[in-house]
């Protein structure tokens, strides 16, 4: 009698239905199978870190593309474009003449060759720094001067920056919740800071192919934006789209 209670019971009880909500794979992200043995992608392969490079799933197809890249936690770290060729067992890129990357060092590099430093916000003529200080808290003329001659032993260095309308800034040009933008429309590769161009562009580059990539090393934590972009994009350019996409 048991069993048939049991039975009976079984078949008629309803377990209930348990939905398990899947989290939506991105069309496009940071690419597991092409990326350095050191590398970790996490948050559905759009965040990296580890040691190593990585490059995007989806190559730049359009004639005007453009991505951003958030630095979660600093450390040594290279964004811009490289081809599948490129070394990505490294932490840097640039390095090898598969790749085009903005550094942390405030350098871009291609081919292993330092190609143009990154200032940081030019220092207007009319500037205080310019003219005797009287009011309080700003530096004169006289202190920077003083300064500068104890850290450079020189006055020639700063007479030339002023000159310039330049006051360059060793520390790194990019901290914890910048954004990297870059820009590429097969003729120049730009790169972005917090929507400020940079003005450190790579010209004619000879690539059949190229794809997204970001380089990390010490520590970095890099997150990698394909769309909802947090700047504007630059006039004219849109999101990294699938191939189909365009068709």
């Amino acid at each position: 009698m048991f069993c048939c209670l049991r039975t009976c019971l079984n078949g008629n009880v309803h377990k209930p239905s348990v939905s398990v909500s899947r989290v939506k794979e991105p069309e496009i992200h940071l690419d597991a199978s092409h990326m350095g043995a050191d590398v970790i992608l996490l948050s559905n392969s759009l965040r990296i870190t580890g040691t190593g490079g990585a490059l995007a799933t989806a190559p730049l197809v359009q004639s005007k593309s453009y991505f951003e890249a958030k630095i979660q936690q600093r450390g040594n770290w290279s964004i811009g474009l490289a081809t599948r060729r490129a070394d990505l067992s490294r932490k840097q890129g640039g390095t090898d003449r598969e790749s085009w990357c903005l550094c942390s060092d405030n350098l871009t590099r291609h081919n292993n060759e330092e190609c143009e430093p990154v200032r940081k916000q030019p220092v207007p003529p009319n500037s205080s720094l310019f003219n005797e200080s009287t009011a309080p808290g700003l530096i004169g003329i006289e202190d920077l001067n003083e300064d500068l001659l104890l850290t450079t032993g020189s006055l020639e260095a700063l007479d030339n920056n002023l000159t310039n309308g330049l006051c360059h800034d060793s520390s790194n040009i990019a901290d914890e919740g910048d954004v990297i933008g870059v820009a590429f429309d097969h003729i120049e590769l730009n790169f972005y800071l917090n929507g400020n161009n940079l003005e450190v562009p790579f010209r004619n580059i000879k690539a059949s192919t190229l794809f997204p990539v970001i380089y990390v090393g010490n520590g970095a934590i890099i997150d990698i934006i394909l769309d909802n972009f947090l700047y504007p994009i630059p006039a004219g350019f849109e999101r990294i789209m699938l191939e189909q996409s365009l068709l």
